[in-house]
């Protein structure tokens, strides 16, 4: 027998003072309703409730009992309630991943503008390179670039991470200005070891062809930080996501080159553990990003 069941039934059986008003409200039989309330009465037994043909009257032990259910019946609606509120609402911690340049640049501020938005709501950032497991690690969302592997997880696509090349204007100036794809390989390249590092330059012409270009340069880095720097001092061409390089190319410390060829963009996904019963602060996250990673979003970064 279900205990907190046949509470909630035997407490709506006194307050109706009827097992048929009873069994009507949770969808019973009659004959459940009695059954239920017989049940309790043999485990503690003690009669609970006087039957006769005018309906039911609760005995002393009965009154007692029904005091002490309806607080328990109460206290039950009132945590499954608390659970609710907080599987629908954006309240409560909110454990996030992401990479160390994404997290610095992105995720830090639109996190920020977020918990300002939603008081109730407090934010525990990881910022790691490689892949890590949500489960294990207790992270509620993950932020990825790049085609997601089929997976458990659930996802939500959030928007595209394009990338370009740049240089500094005292490098071009003392080195000369790329005029086609193929001119990058008489450059030094600064690259960025963690997706561009097989020393090949894969790009779009504005003609819509398809081309590679082998390079090679004094500076390989696993951080944009680095390769950014490296490219603002005048070492050479760098290929980097257009968010990292937003601020410097506003300053002019750094220009575009061979702006027209497209370089391969990454998309960007939310994860999470379960793609069910997704709570509400994960949701409502996940809604600000994408209203935040539209079209060049990138332009629209608070500077740091």
């Amino acid at each position: 027998m279900d205990r907190l069941h046949a509470m909630e039934v035997y407490v709506r059986v006194v307050e109706t003072g009827s097992f048929s008003k009873a069994a009507k409200e949770f969808s019973i039989t009659q004959p459940t309703v009695t059954k239920l309330v017989a049940a309790i009465e043999e485990r503690l037994k003690v009669r609970l409730l006087n039957r006769n043909t005018r309906g039911v009257s609760v005995t002393e032990s009965g009154a007692l009992y029904y005091e002490k259910c309806k607080v328990i019946v109460r206290e039950s609606d009132e945590a499954d309630n608390i659970v609710r509120l907080r599987q629908t609402q954006a309240q409560g911690l909110l454990r996030i991943g992401t990479s160390v340049a994404f997290g610095r640049r992105v995720v830090t501020p639109l996190a920020l503008e977020f918990m300002a938005k939603h008081p109730q709501v407090q934010i525990d950032l990881s910022f790691e390179d490689r892949y890590i497991d949500l489960v294990a690690n207790g992270i509620d969302l993950a932020i990825r670039m790049g085609k997601l592997a089929d997976s458990t997880l659930g996802a939500r696509f959030l928007g595209v991470n394009p990338w370009l090349m740049v240089a500094s204007p005292k490098y071009l100036r003392k080195h000369g200005t790329p005029k086609q794809a193929a001119d990058l390989s008489r450059h030094p390249a600064l690259i960025y070891s963690s997706v561009l590092g097989d020393d090949v330059w894969r790009m779009t012409t504005p003609k819509g062809d398809s081309v590679t270009v082998p390079v090679a340069g004094r500076l390989r880095s696993n951080n944009l930080a680095a390769v950014l720097a490296a490219a603002r001092n005048g070492f050479g061409i760098a290929a980097m996501p257009h968010y990292v390089a937003s601020e410097s190319l506003k300053s002019g410390h750094v220009v575009e080159v061979l702006k027209g060829h497209g370089l391969p963009e990454q998309e960007i996904h939310a994860v999470f553990p379960s793609p069910k019963l997704v709570p509400g602060k994960v949701l409502a996250f996940i809604a600000y990003l994408q209203s935040r990673l539209g079209e060049r979003w990138w332009d629209d970064l608070p500077k740091t």
